[in-house]
């Protein structure tokens, strides 16, 4: 499937997107990308979060594919069970481990316990081994019970702004890559 085919679904962590972030780059070169705003970027409520996702999915016609990242990550797991059947895949960059990792704030403890049933959609998820949120082994687990392909991105620490990742080029191709699978 070519990304011009399908509803991008950018779905940014706590805080929402600083500017020259990757996912606000992409929205702003994919057409069919739009990012979704949640109520509450620093305090999230679950619920509200994962309902927001859902309708986001529900008010397309296309087919969609999410652009996870961080925190959004587990709101989107969250939410899988309750998708519509359009979503066809997920694109999941430096999950936050909310149960584990002592980095992660308390705001984001909401999304306690992590779900581990496999995805209902083809993913891919795409992990640093110096990330300070999660480790790679915790990654690593949350693909594997996910179904997600897994990627290592190196030492990449939260591939974010402040880790240097502006325009991730490399996020790009691996991010094409699952597009050719859909």
């Amino acid at each position: 499937m070519r990304i011009a085919e399908a509803d991008i679904l950018i779905l940014p962590g706590l805080g929402g997107i600083k500017p020259g972030h990757w996912q606000t780059r992409w929205a702003e070169k994919m057409n069919t990308a739009a990012i979704v705003e949640q109520a509450d970027w620093w305090e999230p409520n679950a619920d509200d979060w994962v309902d927001t996702i859902v309708k986001a999915a529900e008010l397309t016609e296309r087919t969609v594919v999410f652009v996870a990242h961080s925190t959004s990550v587990s709101a989107l797991v969250h939410a899988a069970p309750r998708l519509p059947d359009n979503v066809r895949g997920a694109f999941l960059v430096a999950p936050t481990d909310v149960e584990e990792s002592p980095a992660a704030p308390e705001a984001i403890h909401v999304f306690r316990p992590i779900p581990r049933d496999p995805l209902p959609f083809p993913s891919m998820l795409v992990a640093s081994s110096n990330d300070p949120y999660v480790t790679l082994e915790r990654a690593a687990e949350f693909a594997s019970c996910w179904g997600s392909d897994f990627h290592q991105a190196g030492e990449a620490g939260h591939i974010n702004v402040d880790s240097g990742h502006g325009p991730w080029p490399e996020g790009l191709l691996m991010f094409t890559r699952l597009m050719q699978r859909l």
